[in-house]
């Protein structure tokens, strides 16, 4: 049972951005109804996913990502709708399962990776030596912190999870590697 509930009758402000999920999505995941209970924190998660979801990293990066960010910051719900996710967007099983263990065989993932694993790990406090090598990996500055974008986007949604436990409405992902 979820420890912060999605509110029964949803507040005016959140029906047109629940609207808008069920139209992109065929579906409103239990995150987002739970979010309906304060309207700008949804808007503000939308508005924040929509913007990160235009950066040069690709899809794949992306859902990479945030495999790598839940699987550190222990968000089961994450994981599980993230590696449904990441299927879409072509990641197999099991190279969703290397993304959850900050690996990939593309050396440019590997190092998107990395980088934002570092970022958790050590709540942004990176190295120059951490940026140097993202850059040695071929990501420019500006992806850099798009990578950087991306990790918080799901840093706030793992805790947003964490702390909310909605019921998982995607198939459950074990945090076991």
């Amino acid at each position: 049972m979820s420890r912060i509930q999605a509110p029964q009758s949803v507040p005016p402000a959140s029906q047109p951005l629940l609207d808008a999920v069920q139209k992109k999505m065929g579906m409103v995941p239990n995150m987002m109804k739970t979010l309906a209970g304060a309207p700008t924190v949804l808007e503000g998660y939308l508005a924040f996913s929509g913007t990160v979801g235009k950066s040069s990293l690709t899809a794949a990066q992306k859902e990479e990502i945030a495999l790598a960010v839940g699987q550190v910051n222990g968000c089961q719900y994450c994981v599980s709708a993230h590696t449904l996710l990441a299927s879409h967007a072509g990641i197999s099983a099991e190279q969703a399962k290397e993304a959850r263990s900050g690996r990939s065989s593309k050396p440019v993932d590997a190092a998107v990776l990395k980088f934002a694993t570092q970022v958790v790990e050590k709540h942004g406090k990176v190295s120059d030596a951490d940026v140097q090598a993202a850059r040695s990996a071929g990501l420019t500055d500006g992806q850099v912190l798009e990578v950087v974008a991306a990790t918080v986007l799901n840093i706030l949604t793992n805790y947003l999870n964490n702390v909310a436990e909605p019921v998982i409405d995607f198939p459950v992902i074990s945090l076991t590697i």
